[in-house]
């Protein structure tokens, strides 16, 4: 412990460390709770982590009364990186109480969250295209799952991801959580995915002419994940809700080819 340490720890009473502290987020409280013995022991607090916990999984319906739910004991996930975008590890044998509730409720979610990108992935290859009957499962495996909206930026919203990842992630968070226009581009923004884009093609069955059948129809709109996200795009949200019924053959969503058309019917 260095001399500035010992000085703080010494004269800043413990309420206004705690205080402090209550203010950070999981890696700060982290880095935090890294510094020495002192900082350690108050970063790993229950008034801490079951106030982070009930931020994370509104769903859960956690208050600090809330007894410590069973996932702290039938957990096996060993140690769990904190974020999917920083290499923080911390042993799960060193945790207790809500901290490590946290830890293993992360790690598990982080398990699902990859099942369910793997699946997106391996959809939309090799063709580079995603049917809408597995996109719609992925989002309905979203929902069965229990992910809160932190959950979906921190696993859903990475730019390293496939856009369609992204895309999975923003429509659960529009039709499933209700999270407004606002948190939602806000979320995509500051994930750095706001302007990617994507393809949606959808073939529709021909109208009918003075007794005749008209050929199939083909139309493709490109969209950013900003716009859906806007409610500009509601002709696509609804193809994608929707997806393959009535009149509507076939729907593919894909990354945009250089020269992707920007036409899409009303349904």
């Amino acid at each position: 412990m260095n001399q500035f340490e010992m000085i703080l720890q010494n004269t800043l009473p413990d309420d206004i460390a705690l205080n402090i502290a209550s203010f950070l987020q999981v890696l700060e409280l982290c880095s935090l709770g890294s510094c020495s013995k002192f900082w350690r022991e108050l970063c790993s607090t229950d008034y801490l982590w079951v106030s982070l916990s009930k931020d994370r999984w509104p769903a859960l319906g956690i208050s600090s009364e809330s007894p410590i739910p069973l996932i702290l004991n039938n957990s096996n996930t060993g140690s769990s990186s904190l974020s999917s975008n920083e290499n923080i590890q911390v042993q799960n044998s060193s945790a207790k109480g809500w901290r490590r509730f946290y830890i293993n409720k992360h790690g598990d979610m982080a398990s699902r969250a990859s099942n369910i990108i793997k699946f997106v992935e391996e959809g939309t290859s090799p063709s580079k295209f995603l049917e809408i009957g597995d996109f719609v499962k992925a989002v309905q495996d979203l929902s069965l799952m229990d992910f809160g909206f932190k959950d979906v930026v921190m696993f859903f919203f990475s730019s390293k991801q496939n856009v369609l990842v992204n895309l999975a992630g923003l429509h659960y968070c529009i039709f499933w959580l209700n999270v407004s226009a606002e948190d939602a581009i806000a979320a995509l923004r500051n994930c750095g995915i706001q302007e990617r884009e994507l393809c949606v093609s959808c073939w529709k069955l021909g109208r009918w002419f003075y007794g005749f059948r008209m050929r199939d129809e083909s139309n493709i709109r490109r969209v950013s994940l900003g716009d859906l996200a806007l409610a500009k795009e509601n002709e696509v949200l609804g193809v994608l809700y929707r997806g393959a019924i009535h009149e509507v053959l076939r729907v593919q969503i894909s990354i945009p080819p250089p020269a992707c058309i920007t036409s899409l019917h009303a349904q």
